[in-house]
């Protein structure tokens, strides 16, 4: 019987044994349900597609009070958008510690007020309290919204053997924005100050919002994009094994070919975490059908998201292949992403 993680998301076994055999009563109506590596169900209602998805409102006020919102409301709306469904709704349950105030409230909400009016998302409903023994950064729970035609969403059973596999970004953007913006001294110290501050401008790169809409407005299934996944917990290869796992196809990746944010490689090596396998908010893995890769990658750069095609899907009995520095391996999930302990460890070792 497999084990619960140390910290972070269960492991595909997990959601296997425990989660998915137990979901309740059955719907008919139910497009998309629970898979591992798929950010959001999607269901029929009338003549139309409603996606939905929830995620915990992190909220970390070390990052700032609106830099912490703005994060918050993107993890959310960045699942959602995976659908291919634009965000429509927000429902919000904010429960906080004793310790806010009124002022740190305000500018919390008045960001995500902000960023859900930029987005196009109406927040229709929630429940906000203090309460003892609630703490940061878990401060509650949201759900998103999104509506569109029948024909109009994309979900990993929609691609194919043979789509291209297009990688926004590249790796560890949530991994290398936090640290940057968590320790800015200590990475002002080992790489200087104008370093320092361009890696603090990749936090608000932790968006795949702009990213999605973008790829699925060249076009969606036989016109362009296929499936969307949001690569968070254990990053580019647990993204990577969750698609072609959810897909019921083969993966056939190379790394070289992965685009590369400015700053990662040397906070990664700082805090020796493999870029690869950490967290990853902000990178977005997309399959589309090969006659429109090229088609999304200019809509991409047009709007100056670094993208680039990795690879393609194979037959599932081809398996799960990496080829780095030109020799092909196995593509494993990683299991347990590398930056919470390397985090929580740089705090306590240089916040100190």
């Amino acid at each position: 019987m497999s084990e619960l993680p140390a910290i972070g998301k269960i492991s595909p076994e997990i959601f296997q044994e425990v989660i998915y055999p137990r979901l309740g009563a059955p719907n008919k109506k139910v497009i998309v349900g629970p898979q591992h590596g798929v950010d959001v169900g999607i269901v029929e209602i009338g003549n139309q597609a409603v996606s939905i998805t929830c995620d915990p409102v992190f909220i970390v006020p070390e990052y700032g009070w609106e830099r912490a919102a703005w994060f918050a409301i993107h993890i959310i709306a960045s699942d959602s958008v995976t659908s291919g469904l634009k965000p429509t709704y927000l429902s919000i349950d904010l429960n906080l510690p004793m310790s806010i105030t009124k002022e740190q409230l305000t500018l919390m909400w008045d960001v995500i007020h902000k960023e859900c009016q930029k987005i196009g998302i109406n927040i229709i409903t929630g429940h906000t309290a203090r309460y003892s023994d609630c703490h940061y950064p878990m401060v509650g729970g949201a759900t998103i919204i999104g509506v569109g035609g029948l024909d109009e969403y994309v979900t990993p059973r929609l691609a194919k053997v043979g789509d291209k596999i297009i990688i926004t970004k590249g790796p560890a953007i949530e991994a290398s924005g936090i640290f940057a913006t968590m320790l800015p001294k200590l990475i002002e110290e080992k790489f200087g100050k104008e370093f320092s501050r361009k890696a603090q401008d990749i936090f608000y790169k932790m968006s795949v919002v702009e990213d999605g809409m973008t790829a699925v407005g060249v076009g969606r299934r036989d016109q362009g994009v296929t499936a969307m996944h949001d690569a968070t917990e254990c990053g580019i290869w647990g993204g990577l094994y969750e698609i072609g796992q959810s897909s019921g196809c083969g993966v056939r990746v190379e790394q070289e070919k992965i685009v590369l944010e400015e700053g990662v490689s040397e906070i990664c090596k700082l805090f020796d975490i493999d870029p690869y396998s950490s967290i990853s908010e902000g990178t977005l893995i997309l399959t589309c059908r090969p006659q429109t890769s090229d088609m999304i990658l200019a809509a991409l750069h047009k709007k100056n998201i670094k993208a680039s095609v990795v690879g393609e899907l194979t037959k599932p009995e081809q398996g799960m292949i990496l080829i780095k520095n030109g020799k092909e391996g196995k593509l494993v999930h990683p299991l347990v992403d590398p930056f919470w302990n390397a985090f929580y460890g740089s705090l306590e070792k240089y916040k100190t």
